[in-house]
């Protein structure tokens, strides 16, 4: 073996190395050191889940070809797709990394997005993780928050991404810095990552510098090979970027995070997560900047993907019309963004978006048109600004006990809206099926009030605890009869006797209005009335969406060639002679084709009027996307088996 694959020399150097480190000549690697950790991401994973699923095609592709009757067989018939989409369902339907995202406000759903495990397949388990791994590292610095982590068994394993770091194409986290040439900070950002920072004199973010970038002080609060030391300007090779770089997103909204105790911003940081979004979201008054960041980047804003000036505004639209240089030649130029109306979140709070734009507002690419839960003015704003006295009150507040004011309850400023998802199934039994209907028994009239003739309640209908919201009976067996019962029968026939009310009520302590109502039928069975009611009342607002976005992209392009040809000479146009000038108030009764059908002198001016024409011709074909619609809404829907 020591022929082949090397000499004694190998194993003597190997001893020597040992001998040495155990002598305290070197050092040995530091396996909590980031730079023998690397990040995982979702699409590596995704990927590896991914080649096993080909793996799987790849073997039942070699027995098939295997078999005497290969021959003539097209490559449909041998690759079989199933594998590959039941390994990456999987990966995403059972992973201990697949999770549920956390909408709780915008902060914990960005949290949740930026968060880094340890645990999960190939990675620790939480009985076996001891303090090392646990414990903030000096490589945590501007990469790993070391404040925001969960409390409990799985603290340490579970970090947040500091606020700029990144990963590199190799899966290890970076954080920039601000070159530093002969004592002056430059403008120049470079990320570094573990492995390369500890070999450079870093300085803080915090030390004094002059309005040319020299620093002030003779001596620096400097970070050289993962200690804290100082030295002269000359010697920095890096600065940090912002003092908001060590710490994550969540720990970067406590104001004066400074002045904390690390246990108690460790619980501050974690429990804004769980702040439910208010009736009326409030602009902190006292915040640290990032605020605006953090609500844009959320995703539940809309975000001005163009700059212009905006055309029109209501409650579910916002149109605007793009500026020239942001757009492409012959295009509409006009964005159209459709906002969420109350909408259930995944933990049942509501997502709405209001406009808080005006018409003919100026709107830069990036800038907030409309707020999300928890979002004041484009801000991330979390809670209320109350006034507060710190005063004892009769022993009532001892201790962590408080007092709140009367007002507080009347001017609703912590009253949210919570959106509750109910549903009702109707199964075929043994003893037949249920059915859903507004012939319930021995149900009074007033309890029938609000549900429709199919048995299903009205959408606006106010509702509180034990209102019936589905009607449905259910088959009971025979069983035997009372006397009075016998009678019954007797008078008003079978029906009376022989079902159970089994309808859907509102649970108790539950209280509100019904925003929403959807049915589904399983393929091959006879709709309800209130079921075609739906489809054609959905089909109506997809063909009045689709018309008026039409018309707003139709009058935009026609305004912008208006712009385009205007007082430039005409070839050919209905009502001008060759060589006019264009004039736009003659064209007051001219129809789209009109206005498509003008050429001028100039080529490029035609070839972006035909470009116009091909964009106007592509939006036109409605018919077809209602009739997709139609087809879609008018097939059953996929139901569990027994419904």
């Amino acid at each position: 073996m020591i022929e082949q694959h090397g000499d004694t020399s190998d194993i003597i150097s190997v001893m020597q190395k040992l001998i040495a480190i155990r002598n305290g000549k070197g050092s040995v690697d530091d396996i909590d050191h980031l730079g023998n950790r690397r990040i995982r991401s979702v699409g590596e994973m995704a990927e590896n889940q991914f080649r096993v699923g080909l793996v799987r095609v790849e073997r039942a592709v070699k027995e098939r070809l295997g078999v005497a009757e290969s021959e003539g067989l097209m490559p449909q018939d041998l690759v079989n797709a199933k594998p590959v989409a039941a390994a990456m369902k999987e990966f995403f339907g059972s992973s201990q990394l697949s999770q549920f995202m956390d909408q709780n406000n915008p902060l914990s759903e960005i949290t949740h997005k930026r968060r880094v495990s340890a645990l999960g397949p190939g990675g620790l388990t939480r009985e076996r993780a001891g303090f090392e791994v646990r414990d903030v590292h000096p490589t945590h610095y501007g990469r790993v928050c070391p404040i925001e982590t969960p409390e409990g068994p799985n603290i340490g394993l579970i970090n947040s991404l500091a606020c700029y770091a990144r990963t590199n194409d190799y899966g290890f986290i970076e954080t920039p810095y601000r070159k530093v040439i002969d004592g002056r900070v430059t403008s120049e950002i470079e990320y570094l990552s573990a492995i390369n920072e500890s070999q450079f004199v870093i300085a803080q973010a915090s030390a004094s510098i002059d309005e040319k970038g020299n620093f002030k002080d003779d001596l620096v609060a400097v970070r050289h090979l993962n200690e804290f030391t100082s030295k002269n300007p000359t010697d920095i090779d890096y600065m940090d970027v912002s003092a908001q770089q060590v710490v994550s997103v969540a720990a970067s909204l406590i104001p004066f995070l400074e002045h904390d105790d690390a246990n108690r911003a460790l619980m501050g940081s974690n429990m804004q997560r769980q702040a439910v979004p208010t009736l009326r979201a409030e602009t902190p008054l006292v915040g640290t900047g990032i605020e605006r960041k953090v609500a844009s980047d959320s995703g539940v804003c809309k975000v001005a993907l163009r700059g212009g000036y905006v055309e029109s505004v209501d409650a579910g639209r916002i149109v605007v019309r793009v500026d020239h240089n942001e757009t492409q030649a012959g295009e509409a130029g006009v964005d159209i963004y459709k906002l969420t109306k109350y909408t259930r979140s995944n933990q049942n709070t509501c997502i709405d978006q209001k406009p808080i734009v005006r018409q003919g507002d100026v709107v830069a690419k990036g800038d907030v048109l409309a707020d999300g839960p928890s979002v004041d003015l484009g801000e991330l704003a979390l809670g209320q600004n109350m006034r507060i006295a710190f005063m004892p009150w009769n022993g009532y507040n001892f201790e962590d006990s408080f007092l709140i004011s009367e007002r507080v309850v009347q001017e609703d400023r912590f009253t949210t809206i919570h959106i509750q998802e109910l549903s009702c199934v109707a199964r075929d039994t043994k003893l037949g099926s249920e059915e859903i209907t507004a012939d319930i028994p021995n149900v009074g009239e007033a309890a029938l009030g609000r549900l429709d003739e199919s048995g299903i309640v009205h959408i606006g209908a106010e509702v509180s605890a034990g209102d019936i919201l589905v009607g449905k009976v259910t088959p009971k067996g025979e069983t035997q009869l009372t006397p009075e019962e016998k009678l019954l029968r007797a008078i008003f026939g079978e029906k009376a006797s022989d079902v159970k009310d089994t309808s859907l009520r509102v649970p108790s302590s539950i209280k509100g209005t019904v925003i929403d109502v959807q049915v589904f039928t399983r393929d091959g069975l006879e709709k309800d009335q209130r079921s075609i009611d739906i489809e054609s009342a959905a089909l109506d607002q997809f063909k009045k969406d689709l018309n008026d976005e039409y018309r707003i992209v139709e009058n935009a392009t026609l305004a912008r060639l208006s712009d385009l040809i205007k007082n430039k000479k005409v070839m050919k146009a209905k009502g001008f002679k060759k060589g006019d000038k264009f004039d736009p108030k003659k064209c007051a009764e001219f129809s789209v084709e009109d206005w498509m059908a003008i050429r001028m002198e100039n080529p490029e001016i035609n070839e972006q009027i035909s470009e116009m024409s091909g964009q106007l011709s592509y939006k036109r074909p409605l018919s077809t996307l209602v009739s997709r619609l139609r087809e879609k809404l008018q097939s059953g829907d996929d139901l569990s088996p027994g419904c």
